[in-house]
């Protein structure tokens, strides 16, 4: 959340909400970078930011004065480049929480039997009373009227003090009962009662005191004998569940007795009848209260009643006061009598005695709370209305009965409270009240009744004032007003929640006394954060190391929850109880335990303004926690709160919304939560206009908004009809796909979220949850349009987002087509045998062509040909089919895509399509060569210019290469689009990879052993390992696997894994068994007498089939009952599911998919990632920027550190032009040709990229190896480009390959990160790579200060990438015939940049003109690197194979302002100091020279040699050159900061070389 301080209307109450209130950060800035779901912002970013991406005006106040200074802006650092979209599982050790929900079978107290054996008049034997003693029984004094109506009295009034507790039960007083009629009593209420608990409670201070052996005592019907009646036999009667309340001496022996006999009987039944029947509990779940123990005798101090513990549990208030009376000696000697005239209503909260009571409740339950087990806090105090006031006031007679010897004793037991020291502060909120009774009682006059009760003097005005409410009359009347001052208890205990929120109580600690508890043992643990409540959250996983949990919740969480029912507290309340649960689940959890809930959800009915903005921001903290509340806002209507908030428009004039878009985002979520995978749910949101609304703010400017917007309307979508009906009737889904372009990488993941829903996949949270149907019926349109439609949201979300940045969108893609691919299978089974036939036909090359063997293009002329005259309906198919044959080859790309998780979702896609292609009867037909043993990867290994890997999750690691598909002669009617055309013939390494990967897998397939063994086919995910980076350097057969991300959850499933027990209902279809049969069965049919064309009509005329049976069965329960979403295969549902058309005039058999496992459509987990946004702290700061943090302080230490460098470089950078630079530093030595150096500018770290794939990174001033680890690109190809970006904040290496992949890696340096190096984000910079012989690769320049790279090489463009958004800017044309040889940006905001190229010209475009300004053509061949001067402005140098470097002015005409011919025989490397005026170059090496290669390094302004190197070589290099790409035999670079420069040599040996300064020896 942004803007944290803003939420509310500020200053209300005085009060700023959040411990940063006083700081004026940029919202989406801040929000950016302290949060879980959006990470990048769409909107620019203005100004210098802090260490992590807080805006931070100081940073660099100490080195303004320095040219270049980079800003600190982390790039690729976000949540996303940590998950991709996955949900982060909680760290080791997290136990799951107590369910805050009372249990279905939670008890609940139907009926009470109030047994009283008081015998008046007569004491029993073993009872000795003092004189004087105590009396009073139910406030009555029985010897003031004759006995029996003394007894009816009491029974009367103890009836009516349990009313006070709870008046829905029916209680029943037993007066002096036989044990005859306590026996009939008790069962009859047991049978009454049901399943309901029992109430018993038991006063028996007119009879001898309870056995040792458990035997309590009544009377015989006559009064003249006590009767006995044994413990067994009032549990045999009451069974369970009761609650029992023991008010008598030595009651002890009754509990104890009791727990002794229900075990007792609980064993038996366990033993003998196997358990009690289903929902009857064990008699040892009985509650019970007694008043003392076994040795122990009640007291009779005659201030006191004589029932002191039943007056204590249902009359406290009285109790209270004359309990404070006896102990505290008050001014104006206040008596009981005036006590009992204390002014108020018990219910009346304004009142003092409403007053009193309402803080009694809240300290009680606060003491509760405080002291007990959460899950006995929840069982007695949250799940029955009765059971909590009896134990609420137990605590009373605890700390009262132990002054009088007594000990009060619970079952369950509870630990001791009576020296809570909150007691202290209800000490002083009744001697607040008290001092203040004279006054009251002297401006109330003679209107306050007097009574030995304060209950009893209660009830008499409640009844009053219904007779006079009856009578419409006015009770007050004639009552004088008094005057009261409230106390100040509630308020002073916001105070206190108040400082523990701002003074610390946030922070994390480690675990420890102060810390939260831990409710249950570490070893129950969930990883699935949608089910389990994890009681802290892992903000991110780098702090997972540090084991930081919660510090111990404020004791006055309880009271917050009370003060919400006062009016003039509320709104502070809600701001606090606000800042409490926005610090994780854990907190969240600890409110909803509490009981928070109720009192939430009926301020939802409140139409107050201020409480808005809290509300919403609280119910979006609960939703996320636990999804099940959307039954209770369904429920309660509460969703019409939301939504009157998401559609309303925002008010100038109103105060108190100030972030009205970030808070109709939390509506948005808090109505998807509503909505997801809830019928009901969607309907409700429907009525209230939801989608409108939602359609309506994906414009808004906050990217939250949009995000939450899209992702609401996906789950109102999931699996129902009639709102997609609605929607494409409003043309909702083309403004979904347009959203696609968003600058914000999660909108764009969410609108494909919402349109993969829209499609048929299941937004549900159950992983097993596949979804299917696409989109349901649309009834309203025509199956043609149906079909034109589902085509073209995917062929249109797929064209948009196929070279998408972000490998978290394109894995949203790919969920995306699965459902096409569900549903249009048939068509992709032809596209898949036109590509195979094509690819087959280009292996054989041309000499063996021939137009008649192009089986696929005479196949696809003679389908067109079969539409006979209808010329338009032969164009749409040709439309159709184009498209479909688009996202066909997009989904090839995709497997082999550098993201390990996108190829893996990729491979399970493309293998069900070709699994299916090989059940087809395409393999039926002679003419095709799907039959034909593939050729030998020795023989693909030959033809291949260059290598490539296979597919990596395959269990085959054959390697094999091959030509790419040339376009065949006479190519059929099947005319490809510009997009067709790159993504199938032009792209050499794409395609030729891809290509690869197809023959592969389907060889694989053919061979039965392209998938894993598992079972149920589907592997467990691979979260990442901590391993020791040189276990990741073996090589299987060439193949190199580069670092795994750091939340990998790829799961590879294969088509041909089954359950073992399949389904009966399977093979639903006779006709579709049967062929399944007969295919099975003919595997070697002959020649058949149907064409390939024949095949294709079928397959298709199958899918069309499918469409009409899904349009038929989804009309039939047009409700959104999810019917695609059973997991029978029903209908469309499944493979198995499939129809073939009866009309076609061939009929042959297909069934397609019968036997193949139900693998589509993918399951997302974004929506999932998305909700943890809500369940991060966002108030506070992130633990990174918090002061004294560890990461804080290391980044403190960090920025001093760079600032120091900075400044002495400064100083050295002036003296370098002018010294010798022949000082050796250390010399390190790799395997292989130092290919690529980058050395960090802050940190001792020379990143290393050998020829091949191998990239080590080193410590050169200690020459310590540091890390090594591949880089995947396939075998062949090499890393052309490297570069350490992030350098102010750590760095993170970024590569760039031959095959036009862009990796980046994090966690290089061991001795920051434990774990192994990790890839933060993949992705293919260059999608049109030209087959050239010798070749640049890819080329790319990174611009820190605006997040830009800039990407080129053997392609006809410079491709500008946007770091923010994860998005290519644009596309510039090089109009050369050349590959892009160097790229270099300008410094600062400047929007130029150079490019060098392998003809010798030198190019300056501006990206503002999208257009090349000047270029210049003075070198002959290769130029090796260009580079802006590093201190006048305007000039640059090249560097070119020919041995010349040549200085530019812009200024200038196309003549060089000065040439170096450094090297007759050519140049190899060249490179220009960042800083200072030096450059240095090295010559090429052949194999004349090798022994006398040299590097110089010259001076710009004194234009002398400061220094020369000679290799020293002892071998020549090989003939050969060591790679295809990049003419060069060393590498060279300079330090972007320190004066020295690496040279690397092609016998692997890296010499460091440094400048003699007047300050070194």
């Amino acid at each position: 959340m942004n803007g944290h301080h803003h939420i509310y209307a500020e200053g209300s109450n005085g009060w700023h909400g959040g411990r940063n209130g006083d700081r004026d950060i940029d919202d989406e800035t801040e929000r950016d970078h302290r949060s879980s779901s959006p990470s990048d912002p769409s909107s620019s970013h203005s100004g210098h930011r802090g260490m992590n991406g807080g805006y931070d005006p100081d940073l660099r106040t100490s080195v303004t004065d320095l040219p270049d200074a980079v800003p600190t802006v982390p790039y690729w650092s976000a949540k996303r480049h940590l998950t991709c979209g996955n949900p982060t599982p909680p760290p080791p050790g997290t136990p799951k929480m107590i369910p805050w929900r009372a249990a279905p079978g939670k008890i609940k107290t139907a009926h009470a039997a109030l047994v009283l054996c008081l015998n008046i008049d007569v004491d029993p034997p073993d009872v000795i009373k003092t004189n004087p003693c105590a009396y009073l029984e139910a406030w009555v004094e029985p010897h003031t009227m004759p006995s029996q109506k003394a007894l009816e009295v009491i029974g009367t009034n103890l009836q009516h003090q349990f009313e006070g507790l709870n008046p829905k039960i029916a209680y029943k007083p037993i007066l002096d009962p036989s044990k005859e009629d306590l026996k009939r009593i008790c069962v009859n209420m047991r049978k009454q009662a049901v399943d309901d608990a029992v109430l018993f409670h038991y006063n028996g201070h007119g009879v001898p005191k309870p056995t040792p052996s458990g035997e309590l005592w009544c009377f015989n019907r006559d009064y003249t004998q006590y009767i006995p009646i044994a413990l067994q036999e009032i549990q045999s009667w009451l069974r369970s569940p009761s609650i029992f309340i023991w008010d008598c001496s030595s009651a002890g022996n009754l509990l104890s007795n009791f727990v002794k006999f229900a075990d007792q009987r609980d064993n038996d039944a366990r033993l003998h009848g196997g358990g009690y029947p289903e929902g009857t509990p064990p008699y040892s779940e009985c509650i019970q209260l007694a008043a003392c123990a076994a040795d122990e005798q009640l007291p009779s101090c005659p201030e006191l009643p004589a029932d002191l513990f039943s007056a204590c549990l249902t009359s406290p208030i009285d109790i209270a006061l004359r309990y404070f009376l006896l102990n505290n000696q008050l001014p104006n000697d206040i008596s009981t009598d005036q006590v009992m005239q204390l002014p108020g209503d018990l219910k009346d909260r304004r009142t003092p005695l409403g007053e009193l009571n309402w803080i009694f409740t809240a300290i009680t339950d606060t003491i509760a709370w405080t002291t007990f087990p959460r899950e006995v806090f929840t069982r007695l105090y949250r799940s029955d209305l009765l059971i909590a006031s009896l134990f609420r006031n137990f605590l009373l007679a605890e700390r009262i009965m132990k002054n009088y010897h007594c000990t009060p004793h619970t079952y369950p037991p509870l630990p001791p409270t009576n020296t809570h020291p909150l007691w202290a502060s209800w000490d002083l909120a009744v001697d607040a009240c008290l001092r203040q009774l004279p006054d009251l009682l002297k401006n109330a006059g003679s209107s306050v009744s007097k009574d030995l009760s304060l209950s009893a003097r209660n009830r008499r005005q409640a009844t009053r004032s219904d007779q006079a409410a009856q009578a419409g009359t006015s009770a007050a009347t004639g009552e004088k007003l008094y005057t009261y001052i409230p106390s100040r208890f509630f308020t002073d205990q916001l105070t206190a929640f108040e400082v523990w929120i701002s003074r610390g109580g946030s922070a994390l600690t480690k675990p420890g006394p102060l810390s939260l508890p831990l409710q249950q043992p570490a070893d129950q643990l969930g990883l699935d954060g949608s089910t389990d409540l994890a009681p802290y959250p892992a903000n991110s996983l780098e702090q997972s190391d540090h084991h930081l949990v919660p510090r111990k919740p404020p004791d006055q969480l309880p009271i917050v929850l009370q003060v919400l029912l006062s009016q003039p507290h509320r709104l502070r309340a809600l701001i606090l109880l606000s800042q409490f649960v926005d610090l994780g689940p854990w907190a969240v959890h600890l409110a909803l335990t509490i009981g928070i809930f109720p009192y939430i959800a009926r301020l939802l009915q409140a139409a107050g303004q201020d409480l808005k903005p809290v509300l919403i921001f609280i119910w979006a903290r609960i939703s996320a926690v636990d999804p099940s509340c959307q039954v209770d806002l369904y429920n309660n209507q509460g969703y019409k709160y939301f939504a009157t908030a998401l559609a309303g428009q925002d008010d100038p004039r109103q105060g108190v919304f100030p972030n009205g878009s970030e808070h109709k985002a939390m509506c948005a979520f808090i109505l998807s939560t509503i909505a997801r995978d809830y019928p009901q749910g969607q309907n409700a949101c429907w009525r209230e206009h939801i989608v409108d609304a939602c359609f309506h703010h994906i414009e808004e400017d906050d990217f939250l908004l949009r995000q939450w917007s899209a992702l609401c309307i996906a789950q109102i979508w999931d699996g129902n009809d009639d709102i997609r009906v609605y929607s494409v009737d409003k043309a909702f889904q083309d403004k979904m796909i347009a959203l696609l372009s968003d600058d914000s990488p999660e909108v764009r993941s969410a609108a494909l979220y919402a349109l993969s829903t829209f499609l048929g996949a299941s937004g549900a949270a159950d992983p097993n949850k596949l979804g299917g149907g696409g989109s349901g019926t649309m009834y309203q349109l025509e199956e043609r349009d149906h079909f034109r439609m589902e085509v073209a949201v995917v062929t249109g979300a797929a064209l948009a987002i196929k070279e998408d940045a972000s490998p978290m969108v394109r894995k949203e893609l790919l969920v995306l087509i699965s459902c096409l691919v569900k549903e249009w299978r048939g068509y992709f089974i032809v596209c898949a045998w036109i590509y195979w036939e094509e690819y087959r036909r280009s292996k054989e090359g041309p000499e063996n062509q021939h137009p008649d063997d192009d089986v696929a293009a005479i196949a696809l002329s003679e389908w067109l040909e079969s539409f006979a005259d209808d010329e338009d309906y032969r164009a749409e198919n040709r439309v159709l089919l184009s498209s479909l044959f688009t996202i066909f080859s997009i989904l090839l790309e995709l497997s082999v895509d550098p993201y390990q998780e996108v190829a893996t979702n990729a491979q399970t896609i493309v293998d069900y399509i070709m699994a299916l292609l090989l059940e087809s009867p395409f393999t039926r037909l002679n003419s095709t060569t799907l039959n034909r043993p593939p050729s030998t990867a020795a023989a693909d290994a030959k033809s291949a210019p260059n290598g490539t890997r296979q597919r990596v999750p395959s269990n085959q690691s054959t390697n094999m290469g091959s030509q790419p598909p040339l376009s065949p002669a006479g190519r059929p009617p099947l005319t490809r689009s510009e997009t067709m055309s790159s993504t199938i013939s032009n792209g050499v390494s794409s395609t030729l990879r891809r290509t690869s990967s197809f023959a592969n897998a389907l060889r694989n397939l053919a061979g039965n052993i392209a998938f894993p063994s598992l079972e149920d086919g589907r592997s467990s995910p691979r979260p990442h390992q901590i391993e020791h980076a040189q276990e990741r350097t073996e090589v299987v057969e060439g193949v190199s696997r580069p670092p795994s991300p750091n939340l990998n959850f790829a799961q590879y499933t294969s088509p041909y894994s089954r359950p073992e027990s399949p389904d009966d209902g399977l093979l639903h279809s006779v006709a579709v068994s049967h062929s399944a049969a007969s295919q099975q069965q003919e595997p070697e049919s002959p020649t058949m007498d149907f064409m390939p064309w024949n095949v294709m009509d079928a397959l298709m005329a199958e899918d069309m089939e499918r469409l009409l049976a899904r349009r038929r069965a989804s009309g039939q329960h047009r409700h959104h009952g999810h019917a695609h979403h059973h997991d029978g295969f029903n209908g469309g549902a499944s493979p198995s599911g499939s129809t073939f058309s009866m009309d076609s005039s061939i009929i042959l058999g297909l069934g397609t998919g019968v036997g193949l496992r139900d693998v589509l459509p993918l399951k997302s987990r974004f929506y999932d990632w998305c909700c943890e946004y809500f369940k991060e702290p966002q108030m506070r700061q992130p633990e990174a920027d918090e002061p004294g943090s560890v990461q804080y302080n290391y980044q403190v230490w960090r920025q001093q550190r760079n600032e120091k460098v900075l400044e002495d470089t400064h100083k050295q950078s002036l003296e370098a032009p002018k010294c010798r630079w022949d000082r050796p530093v250390p010399t390190i030595q790799i395997n292989g040709l130092p290919l690529s150096l980058a050395f960090h500018a802050f940190d001792p770290h020379l990143v290393i990229a050998n020829e091949s794939d191998m990239i080590t990174v080193w410590d050169w001033i200690n020459r310590r190896p540091l890390n090594r680890f591949f880089n995947g690109n396939p075998r062949g190809t090499s890393i052309t480009s490297l570069h350490i970006i992030n350098q102010d904040v750590g760095g993170i290496i970024l590569t760039g390959a031959a095959d036009g992949m862009i990796r980046l890696y994090r966690n290089y340096d061991p001795n920051l990160c434990n774990g192994p190096v990790q890839m933060v984000s993949a992705f293919r910079g260059l999608n049109e790579v030209l087959n050239v012989k010798r070749g640049s690769g890819v080329v790319t320049d990174w611009k820190q200060t605006g997040g830009t790279l800039l990407v080129g090489g053997d392609s006809r463009i410079v491709r500008v990438w946007d770091a923010h958004t994860e998005s290519q800017v644009m596309d510039l044309e090089t109009n050369a015939e050349s590959p892009v040889t160097a790229l270099m940006s300008d410094t600062g905001s400047s929007s130029t940049f150079l490019a060098g190229f392998a003809d010798g010209a030198v190019k300056v475009f501006d990206r503002r003109h999208e257009a090349v300004i000047r270029s210049y053509h003075q070198h002959p061949s290769w130029v090796q690197n260009v580079k802006w001067h590093p201190i006048i402005s305007g000039q640059f140098l090249s560097g070119s194979m020919d041995g010349e470097v040549k200085l530019y002015d812009l200024r200038g005409g196309d003549v060089p302002v000065q040439t170096w011919d450094l090297f007759s025989q050519g140049l190899s490397a060249f490179d220009v100091h960042e800083q200072t005026e030096v450059f240095a170059a090295t010559s090429s090496l052949m194999n004349t020279n090798w022994r006398t290669q040299r590097t110089e390094v010259h001076s710009l302004a004194t234009t002398r040699t400061l220094g020369s190197l000679t290799t020293g070589l002892t071998i020549p290099q090989p003939r050969e050159s060591t790679t295809p790409f990049t003419p060069r035999t060393s590498s060279l670079a300079f330090h972007p900061r320190e004066m020295v420069y690496g040279v690397g040599s092609w016998d692997g040996t890296i010499r460091i070389m440094g400048c003699k300064l007047p300050s070194l020896p």
